[in-house]
């Protein structure tokens, strides 16, 4: 699942958690919709229950964890606290640098 991805999309942001996680729950539509706001950035939702080899593999121990892969590889990691105006001025970034805009 995330391996096809990360092979088909230049910037992704995968976000990890579970669906008992009341803080998960509020956090992931601000999250999905911000990722919509750019072009070309994919959303990746794993819900770490359902999928803990990919959990795993990724070393996602807290939730919720969003992980943005450049190229296929880990650039940046959030976990548990951060804010969105980071992850916001983050993605316009890379957005800029991986699409040229």
């Amino acid at each position: 699942m995330l391996a096809d991805k990360l092979r088909k999309s230049p910037l992704l942001v995968a976000y990890f958690s579970q669906e008992d996680c009341q803080v998960c729950k509020v956090l992931k539509p601000k999250v999905e919709y911000l990722v919509d706001s750019f072009k070309g950035i994919e959303f990746l939702y794993i819900d770490i229950k359902t999928y803990p080899a990919i959990s795993g593999q990724y070393l996602v121990f807290s939730i919720p964890t969003i992980i943005i892969f450049v190229s296929g590889k880990e650039h940046t990691r959030f976990s548990r606290h951060f804010s969105m105006d980071d992850l916001n001025a983050l993605l316009e970034k890379l957005h800029d640098l991986v699409f040229g805009e």
